[in-house]
C-alpha cells in the first residue's frame, strides 16, 4: 500500500518525530503521529471537516 503522507507547516519539528500526518486513501482520510506510525486511525472527509470546523471554533480550547 503506498501511501502519501502529509504534515503540516505549522507542525513543530517538521523534519522530525513530532507530528500529526495526514493522508487520502480509498476515500478514506488516515491520521497517524509520526513518532507512532503503526496506529492510524481512519475517518471521513465530513468527519474530519467536523472536527475541523469545531476546532476553529474553539470547541475544544479547554483541552490545550
Amino acid at each position: 500500500m503506498d501511501i502519501q503522507w502529509r504534515k503540516s507547516s505549522k507542525s513543530s519539528n517538521a523534519e522530525g518525530n513530532n507530528c500529526l500526518e495526514l493522508a487520502e486513501h480509498n476515500g478514506e482520510i488516515l491520521l497517524r503521529e509520526s513518532d507512532d506510525p503503526g496506529v492510524v486511525i481512519r475517518t471521513t472527509p465530513a468527519r474530519l471537516r467536523a472536527l475541523l470546523d469545531g476546532a476553529k471554533a474553539g470547541e475544544f480550547d479547554d483541552l490545550a
